[in-house]
């Protein structure tokens, strides 16, 4: 029995010798990280570019990562691929966010915020002189955005709506929406013919009011009452708990990609450009970028006024007790809100 014993622990020795130094054990070498196209997911961008996190899981004992970056077009989408492992990071808008984490928390597909992105707000444009607030749409008006109902653009419409027309008419502007993508919004815009106002995101958002006739109406700061998160990161408890080193180098990536960002905006802007293939010059993207609004930060910001009003209305069955309750412990020494 003893000899059995010393042949066991002169194997385990063996074994821990001819194990790569440094390699932290039993955590998964592939990731999948997927974004949406706009330039609030340029941390993101930055991080694929650069292969940033690649870097920070070999500081920390990783080993080389395998890195895989998808471009989903909705939180939905976002939402199906997490609780399907095809992905191990969604990043989106906020409400896509919070409804997972009502829906799996407290269970073993509990999904909670990785970390915040950014911080910006989301105006809605329109061609028509007559429109000067919400009570000026007509039915046979068309508001274009994103994603019917389920977008973040649908989502401030209707507190947007709540607020100026009352509780009662809180989807009265639900019927003139219109599911279109950013660039088709646009384009909708400038025909001038179906179209009378879009609701959309930097940098068409910014795109859309350098031309004559295009004024913002709407303004997502103005209808929460203060600067608010517009991109999170979120992942399901189960793989941030069985892998911590690699959720800290995700989370160590992201801080520095944000800290380029906000280190040379002129780069960033280059970056994104590049990255995203997106036709708008480089000025403009420079301009956002040093827009007093416009903020890159992983702190989340105005969490309640999503949450609170997606209980009220029953969007989610279940709501936190305060931000923290959405996000994992190691952000809950930030100052958000």
């Amino acid at each position: 029995m003893e000899e059995t014993m010393q042949r066991r622990q002169l194997i385990a020795g063996a074994a821990a010798l001819l194990s790569p130094p440094g390699r932290v054990k039993a955590e998964a070498t592939d990731v999948r990280i997927a974004r949406q196209p706009s330039l609030g997911h340029l941390p993101l961008m930055i991080m694929e570019e650069r292969e940033l996190l690649q870097k920070q899981a070999d500081a920390r004992g990783l080993g080389r990562l395998n890195v895989g970056y998808v471009t989903l077009a909705g939180g939905a989408a976002m939402n199906d691929a997490l609780l399907s492992n095809a992905i191990q990071f969604a990043a989106g808008g906020v409400p896509p966010m919070i409804l997972l984490w009502s829906k799996t928390a407290g269970t073993g597909l509990e999904v909670k915020g990785v970390a915040a992105m950014n911080s910006m707000p989301l105006l809605m444009n329109t061609n028509n002189p007559a429109i000067k607030s919400l009570k000026d749409f007509k039915d046979t008006d068309k508001i274009a955005l994103p994603a019917v109902k389920v977008s973040v653009q649908a989502f401030f419409l209707q507190m947007a709506a709540e607020q100026e027309l009352g509780e009662a008419h809180r989807h009265d502007l639900d019927k003139l929406t219109v599911t279109l993508s950013h660039p088709d919004g646009m384009a909708a815009l400038f025909s001038g013919q179906e179209i009378s106002a879009h609701f959309t995101a930097p940098p068409i958002q910014e795109l859309e009011a350098r031309k004559p006739g295009i004024r913002t109406i709407l303004n997502s700061f103005d209808v929460l009452g203060m600067p608010s998160t517009f991109n999170v990161v979120w992942a399901s408890s189960k793989f941030v708990n069985a892998n911590p080193k690699l959720t800290e180098a995700f989370m160590a990536a992201l801080e520095e990609a944000i800290g380029i960002i906000r280190a040379d905006k002129k780069a960033a802007a280059a970056s994104y450009l590049r990255l995203a293939k997106d036709p708008s010059d480089s000025a403009l993207i420079e301009q956002i970028l040093n827009d007093p609004q416009v903020n890159f930060t992983t702190t989340p910001q105005a969490m309640a006024k999503y949450y609170e009003f997606m209980e009220r209305t029953r969007l989610i069955s279940r709501a936190p007790k305060n931000w923290k309750d959405v996000f994992f412990s190691f952000l809950h020494d930030k100052a958000g809100n």
